[in-house]
């Protein structure tokens, strides 16, 4: 399998890739809200062999199939991964177009959220209310006024 070039891969993810945080409800937390980071690079099954070697490059994260949009995502959930392999990547090959911008902020938030600053709810707030400045035209299951509503629910 022939390796990607560094800047191919940048190329790829600013066409194909999405730099998300999404949020989720949960009760049970401190806070009330838990925060995930990810890449997703989606493709379809005529190209899942690109999404192969594109886990071969970045030596993490996973392949699986969405049948919503029945394509295959190369996806990467670990804030860890996305600290040491996936935000140094895209630092020495920076992303050209629009979501170079993205790319900042969710670096920003990836940092923040590795220094478990999102358990803190002032932090957490400033975490949201960046996280929907990117990605304007993304789908989001919740709205930012219900997030904030529920973080000023949060026990503690």
């Amino acid at each position: 399998m022939e390796k990607l070039h560094p800047w191919y891969v940048t190329g790829l993810v600013e066409g194909e890739g999405s730099f998300v945080v999404s949020f989720s409800l949960r009760r049970r937390l401190k806070v009330g809200v838990e925060t995930r980071p990810s890449l997703s690079v989606s493709q379809t099954e005529g190209n899942l062999e690109l999404l192969k070697r594109l886990h071969v490059f970045f030596r993490c994260g996973g392949i699986r199939y969405s049948r919503g949009d029945r394509t295959y995502k190369y996806e990467v959930r670990s804030v860890d991964d996305l600290i040491k392999r996936i935000i140094p990547h895209f630092e020495r090959y920076p992303l050209q177009g629009e979501k170079a911008q993205d790319f900042q902020k969710f670096a920003r938030i990836c940092s923040m959220v590795h220094a478990n600053l999102h358990l803190n709810h002032d932090r957490l707030r400033e975490i949201i209310e960046l996280a929907y400045t990117m990605n304007p035209a993304g789908k989001r299951r919740h709205r930012k006024e219900v997030l904030l509503r529920a973080l000023g629910e949060g026990k503690g």
